[in-house]
């Protein structure tokens, strides 16, 4: 069995002609009795009891009467048996003695808790995502799952979950993805909460991290390690630099005649130069007055 829209038409036709009906059969009923008050008429009083049952006919009838809000949606059932669903807000009449639930179809935010989970590389992480979804179709929103709004919650935490153990918190690769990287991240968690959520009827529009730390027992030593890594990356873009410059600079010498240097001279110029360019502190010059050959 799947969605299907159900048999309605619009409410107020039928509240109007359930009016003029019970109008009218009152009117017969009435009549019937006053004919039979007056005298003994078995066809007045046949007529009058018909108009009766009629009449109480017609009070089931608007029984269907419903109404539907605005981005909600109607599952009827009658007596146990799923007939459809009504989704265009409105007032209508649907089958007599149904039973009709309220499913929502406005959008709706969700954010598990900050859960604690070890990376793809073993360290304890602590995580958190928020998920955005509506409700697409309401007859596996209401029979497919015992309570959809429970079961996205369950999906999205046991998603987040998998998500962690299978990238790292930081790429240490270029060709890796780490939990860092917000936009491959949220597409795949976005993705998978897709897959797992379709069963009950769900469509998840957006899922991102909204919480990413390591956990409190190593926060303070993975953030010694940051700091190195960036100390060494930074280092070695000095370094590079550095290279670059004294390349030029000797070459420049060499080009222009200004000076003539011997292999032993060159390296001591290279060291002097890397001293000065690399170093973290202040360098104090020494002017030499005497022979470069001294």
């Amino acid at each position: 069995m799947t969605f299907r829209n159900a048999v309605r038409v619009n409410g107020f036709v039928v509240l109007l002609i359930w009016l003029v009906l019970t109008i009218a059969l009152a009117a017969v009923a009435v009549a019937g009795f006053a004919a039979v008050a007056q005298q003994r008429n078995a066809p007045a009083l046949a007529g009058a009891i018909v108009a009766c049952v009629l009449g109480a006919g017609l009070l089931l009838g608007i029984t269907g009467l419903t109404v539907v809000n605005p981005n909600e949606a109607k599952v009827v059932q009658f007596f146990g048996r799923y007939v459809g669903s009504v989704s265009d807000p409105g007032f209508f009449s649907v089958l007599p003695l149904t039973d009709r639930r309220s499913i929502s179809l406005r959008v709706r935010n969700f954010e598990t808790q900050k859960l604690k989970v070890n990376d793809a590389d073993g360290n304890p992480v602590e995580i958190a995502a928020v998920v955005v979804y509506k409700v697409v179709d309401s007859f596996k929103a209401a029979f497919a799952v015992d309570d959809y709004e429970e079961y996205v919650e369950t999906q999205s935490e046991a998603a987040v979950r998998h998500l962690a153990t299978t990238h790292p918190y930081d790429a240490h690769d270029a060709d890796r993805t780490s939990l860092r990287d917000g936009a491959e991240v949220a597409e795949e968690l976005t993705v998978e909460l897709r897959e797992r959520t379709d069963t009950a009827g769900i469509e998840v529009i957006e899922a991102r991290i909204t919480h990413l730390a390591y956990a409190p027992e190593i926060a303070q030593a993975m953030l010694v390690r940051q700091q190195a890594a960036q100390v060494v990356a930074a280092r070695t873009q000095i370094v590079e630099g550095a290279v670059g410059m004294v390349g030029l600079a000797l070459e420049r010498l060499t080009a222009q005649g200004m000076v003539e240097l011997d292999e032993e001279r060159k390296a001591n110029m290279v060291s002097n130069l890397l001293v000065v360019l690399c170093g973290d502190r202040p360098t104090q010059p020494v002017v030499n007055t005497g022979s470069l050959y001294n």
